[in-house]
């Protein structure tokens, strides 16, 4: 009933006997306020002007912003009867937040996390009056910790702020406490229980594949508006085990040049964040081993949008389709694996080589083995990846690898598996990529 109510807004043009009609949807509303002209320095009083709504607009492009329009009216009655009569109408929406525990990582990136939130995010969830409770991260693992002791049932979502290593964290944070919380074991067998509480990310890091993967672009003011308006998707997670002990929950991984490419970056932190990406990639390429049968192996659950990849580095799988996709890239030249490199960029399929091959799963297996380079163990034998369940790679020597740009301790034997929207990210449905291309000075 409420989603189809809304306001007409006559606005006066540049010629005076001319209106224009405007409706706004009442769903569209995040917040109103009455309009009051203060002297300088006035805290509370002054004159009535009439009634401000805000209103989240979608720009285009995935974007979305807010929008104030100034309804005049100076009768103290009627303002106050419209005010509470909207304020009783937003309060009725189910999925808006009331209160949100907001975890901010100030150290990621440029340091800009804390900035981003005070300066971008904070006012809009004071204006949707959302109470707030805010750590500010002081430690590696101190999100994990607060998540793992705090009274989450106090609060209607949880927010974080900063880049993948933060959201991850956040990620396995929130869900290991569900797991906790209905007392489930977590060996390699169990089934995991969703998340109660959605998760909302603020993208303020130098890499945003998870906001970007769910909101179609890196743009913080979007994330909050998604989070205020209750916009909720269902999201596909991972678990990670090893010698049937859980290692981490997630959304993807990578062996080979992804997690090279990854390690060397880290040991280079001290770079502003691209040069230190494309060190990382140019370095990388120049020591490719052509040993072995792989040059890297990738399992992602979600598309893994970035600012490189606009189509995503896995753009066969969606957020809510209950699979993975596995990307093995066999051995090759170092220039043809640069021309499959250079394919996510554009709108090209990256995956149209004969060296690369996809197939869709629910579990996968990565075995090291103790010879030096890259080897196939077993997998299926099926030139159709749609109809693959499971598969195991095996892998030879010792190989950096991540889970969601986090680097992990080498194991002998990783297990990964999926489990069907499993949590609840804040976002939407977005527009698809239409960019012919994005540049990559690396390549």
């Amino acid at each position: 009933m409420m989603n189809n109510m809304r306001i007409e807004v006559k606005q006066n043009m540049c010629d005076t006997s001319q209106c224009k009609e405007e409706f706004v949807e009442l769903k569209d509303v995040f917040a109103v306020k009455l309009k009051r002209r203060r002297s300088v320095g006035q805290q509370k009083g002054g004159t009535l002007l009439g009634i401000t709504i805000f209103v989240c607009m979608n720009k285009g492009q995935n974007k979305f912003k807010e929008h104030a329009i100034h309804l005049s009216n100076l009768s103290e009655d009627h303002c106050n009867i419209w005010f509470k009569h909207l304020k009783d109408i937003l309060n009725g929406f189910p999925n808006r937040p009331k209160s949100l525990k907001v975890i901010v990582n100030p150290h990621s990136h440029k340091k800009e996390a804390k900035q981003i939130y005070d300066e971008q995010v904070a006012p809009l969830f004071k204006l949707a009056d959302i109470k707030t409770d805010i750590t500010i991260t002081e430690y590696q693992g101190h999100a994990f910790s607060v998540l793992k002791e705090c009274e989450l049932q106090e609060f209607d979502g949880v927010v974080c702020v900063g880049g993948d290593g933060t959201a991850s964290e956040v990620v396995h944070g929130v869900l290991l406490r569900a797991q906790m919380d209905a007392g489930r074991d977590t060996d390699s067998n169990f089934t995991p229980v969703r998340a109660p509480l959605p998760l909302g990310i603020i993208p303020a890091g130098s890499t945003n594949v998870i906001a970007f993967s769910v909101h179609g672009i890196k743009h913080p003011v979007t994330a909050a508006m998604h989070i205020i308006m209750g916009h909720h998707q269902a999201v596909d997670a991972c678990t990670f085990h090893s010698h049937n002990g859980l290692l981490r929950f997630g959304f993807s991984a990578m062996f080979g040049f992804g997690g090279r490419t990854l390690a060397l970056a880290e040991k280079h932190r001290w770079m502003p964040p691209n040069q230190r990406r494309d060190f990382a990639i140019i370095k990388t390429l120049t020591n490719l081993n052509m040993q072995g049968h792989f040059l890297n192996v990738s399992i992602m659950a979600i598309p893994c949008l970035c600012s490189v990849a606009p189509r995503g580095l896995a753009p066969n799988t969606r957020l809510d389709n209950g699979s993975m996709v596995l990307t093995a890239v066999r051995n090759t030249s170092r220039a043809d694996f640069i021309k499959h490199l250079k394919r996510y960029g554009n709108l090209k399929n990256q995956f149209n080589f004969p060296f690369v091959e996809l197939y869709t799963v629910q579990e996968v297996k990565i075995r090291s083995r103790t010879k030096s380079g890259w080897a196939e163990d077993t997998y299926e034998e099926n030139a159709d990846f749609h109809s693959h369940h499971s598969s195991v790679i095996s892998l030879e020597g010792s190989c950096p690898w991540n889970i969601d740009g986090d680097l992990m301790d080498e194991a002998s034997e990783v297990h990964i598996k999926v489990h069907p929207q499993l949590i609840t990210l804040y976002g939407g449905i977005f527009e698809e990529c239409d960019d012919s291309t994005v540049k990559c000075s690396c390549l």
